[in-house]
């Protein structure tokens, strides 16, 4: 199940990196431009702030919970809490901002007065952003997360892709752009309720969960480190947009899409391992969390160092071939940025283990000093070295939180994702890296790219398979074999 579910999801997300690839590099700058770019991506960056204050963790709280409800009636209670509590905060949250409207537009446009006449972006976005992961976090714990998956990446780069042909059309222009936006995420809302409902629909009862004092307490804890995360996440774009220009922004971003395809396998994996990961603390299972959490890292740094030297040995072409200038001024944010994605990788299900297990009271102080830290750093670097201050500031940020995640689980539960197999990986990632990256064999771009991961691909294959680096791999691939056959 979490094999055939992670193929599904890791071609939906596929599908959607290479559909936000053509939005990003080519329609983007070719037809709205460089600037209204860097505007959506900023207001993007700012809704993903706020988004965490309206889910207040209750997504995370209902996987974590979940597996514990012994009756229906638990379960549908825990259900309905989910969908009513955040309620009660998007009130709250738009009592602030009617009365403090002036001052937050004020201050979101201090620097770029663009970002002044779509302030009202933010705030809607995050709600249907909030409710989506809710909803989506229902599926989960069904072990159903296929759709919601696509909906989850495909669909949203479709939506901007959709736009900016609309947009080069002249059927749109910018503030229309930014209604349709909105409303398709509205609607994709609406298609994850619907799903939702259709897998299960609870009983309606009208009293709080017997576990709601626990509840509130991990969504509090799993709120302030979701917070802390968006913004560790978010932070470099939110600053670079004011330190720089708004071109600057696009290139960074722009970067940080290219390096951030490295993670599209854990993220297909992590949306059904959650839920069983769960289950099995719930159980008191070691060993079966043990072995979801080294299959999951042997597996994903294969698979996601595969993907690292692809984009990194291919990004001179890459860039040749997207001709776009300004672009390759942030060549470097990509290979930087590709090391803390593999790492966090290698890591597998660590963070999952953490998040619902006793330990995860230390989210927040991670965080906290992930936070804390990624604003200092990005105010020393980001005014001294542009975005390449950005990017040392995230990478080293990156770094150190998931080394604190690493200690901790070593040391409070007495496992690792390590193997000795993985230093074999290690090897051939870093191999195949030095042999091809200065290697051309053509000066047409796309030949290029296509033959060299052609051959890293060989290469992969054939010491996966003979230094048999991972049992589910090879049997996919026997078993791909048997059916072209």
């Amino acid at each position: 199940m979490i094999a055939k579910q992670s193929i599904y999801n890791f071609f939906s997300i596929a599908l959607a990196f290479a559909l936000g690839a053509v939005s990003t590099l080519y329609l983007y700058p070719t037809f709205p431009g460089k600037v209204f770019q860097g505007l959506v991506v900023a207001l993007l960056a700012y809704s993903n702030l706020v988004q965490p204050f309206i889910s207040f963790g209750v997504q995370h709280a209902l996987i974590k919970f979940y597996s514990q409800c012994k009756t229906d009636q638990d379960r549908d209670q825990l259900l309905w809490f989910s969908m009513l509590f955040p309620l009660l905060l998007i009130a709250l949250l738009y009592g602030v901002y009617n009365y403090y409207q002036s001052q937050i537009i004020a201050f979101l446009a201090q620097e770029n007065e663009s970002l002044k006449s779509y302030a009202y972006l933010i705030l809607s976005l995050s709600v249907a952003t909030a409710y989506f992961e809710i909803f989506y976090s229902w599926q989960r714990v069904h072990l159903k997360t296929v759709f919601g998956n696509f909906l989850k990446e495909f669909y949203n780069r479709f939506l901007v892709f959709s736009a900016l042909i609309l947009f080069a059309l002249h059927i749109f222009d910018e503030a229309l752009f930014i209604t349709y936006l909105i409303a398709g995420y509205y609607f994709r809302l609406a298609l994850m309720m619907a799903y939702s409902f259709w897998i299960y629909i609870p009983n309606f009862i009208l009293k709080l969960p017997h576990q709601w004092k626990a509840i509130l307490k991990y969504s509090s804890t799993i709120f302030l480190s979701g917070a802390a995360a968006s913004f560790i996440l978010d932070i470099d774009k939110s600053m670079l947009s004011n330190a720089l220009t708004l071109e600057n922004v696009a290139y960074y971003s722009v970067a940080i899409f290219i390096a951030t395809v490295i993670e599209a396998p854990g993220r297909g994996m992590f949306q059904i391992v959650a839920p069983l990961v769960s289950q099995a603390i719930t159980d008191h299972d070691h060993n079966r969390l043990e072995r979801l959490l080294k299959k999951s890292a042997s597996n994903l740094l294969i698979i996601s160092g595969f993907i690292a030297v692809v984009i990194n040995v291919n990004l001179t072409d890459f860039y040749t071939l997207v001709n776009q200038s300004g672009y390759s001024s942030a060549f470097w944010v990509v290979g930087l940025i590709s090391i803390g994605k593999l790492y966090s990788m290698a890591l597998g299900c660590l963070n999952t283990i953490i998040s619902n297990s006793k330990l995860y009271n230390y989210v927040f102080w991670f965080s906290l000093v992930g936070a804390l830290l990624a604003v200092m750093l990005n105010l020393f670097f980001i005014e001294r070295y542009g975005i390449m201050g950005a990017t040392w500031a995230t990478l080293i940020v990156m770094i150190l939180i998931n080394s604190l995640k690493l200690i901790l689980v070593g040391y409070r539960l007495k496992m690792h994702p390590f193997s000795p197999k993985m230093g074999i990986t290690m090897g051939l990632i870093l191999l195949s890296y030095f042999a091809f990256v200065s290697l051309n064999f053509v000066s047409y771009p796309v030949t290029n790219i296509l033959l060299k991961t052609a051959l890293i691909a060989g290469v992969f294959v054939g010491v996966v398979l003979g230094a048999k680096l991972s049992d589910e791999l090879s049997a996919l691939y026997h078993q791909t074999l048997r059916r072209f056959r």
